[in-house]
């Protein structure tokens, strides 16, 4: 994790979900991440087909120049990275693990600008596939924000992030196995 929000984000959730797979989503306090709150969101997994941002903070609405509370997740990205968001976000909840990635955001003009993406498992009333904690968050703010809208994402790197103090999954493949564009990394640690 490069972006100083992902990793309060990151530590905030492993503090929370403490011994368990991951914490409630009663339990996130936002005052407790005020700081990075505008980078953050939350999806809404109930369609497992069409993850829908629950909350969305106001830098990020402000990336894409336009509320995105309700919105299909996956059609932030272009066409042909919109069924690997998907498994990705799949492949959090089945695991709980996190999914640290690098991103390229595009205006309809060129413009570009490099994004960190951070998704990690919530609980919500016990259910464990129905909630996503994340955020996206720019590497340095373009001076266009607010004034151009993002118009479509690219995955450009991935990385699992198990969390702190658990082993990965016995079914897991062996550190450092590349597979497409996911490089997948024992421990957590930044």
């Amino acid at each position: 994790m490069r972006h100083p929000t992902s990793r309060v984000l990151f530590a905030y959730w492993d503090t929370l979900r403490g011994a368990r797979s991951a914490p409630e989503r009663g339990e996130i306090e936002p005052g407790s991440i005020r700081h990075v709150l505008a980078d953050t969101f939350i999806l809404d997994l109930d369609e497992p087909a069409e993850p829908r941002l629950r909350l969305a903070g106001t830098r990020l609405c402000g990336l894409f120049g336009r509320e995105l509370k309700g919105e299909d997740f996956a059609a932030l990205w272009s066409q042909a990275g919109r069924d690997e968001i998907r498994r990705l976000i799949g492949a959090v909840q089945d695991d709980a693990a996190g999914i640290v990635g690098g991103l390229v955001g595009q205006t309809a003009d060129g413009e570009r600008v490099t994004l960190e993406v951070l998704l990690l498992p919530l609980r919500h009333h016990g259910r464990t596939h129905s909630r996503v904690l994340g955020a996206i968050s720019p590497g340095a703010i373009p001076v266009w924000l607010g004034l151009k809208p993002v118009v479509s994402l690219e995955t450009i790197s991935l990385r699992v992030i198990w969390p702190l103090g658990d082993a990965a999954p016995a079914a897991a493949p062996p550190p450092e196995e590349r597979r497409r564009r996911l490089v997948v990394h024992q421990g957590g640690r930044a």
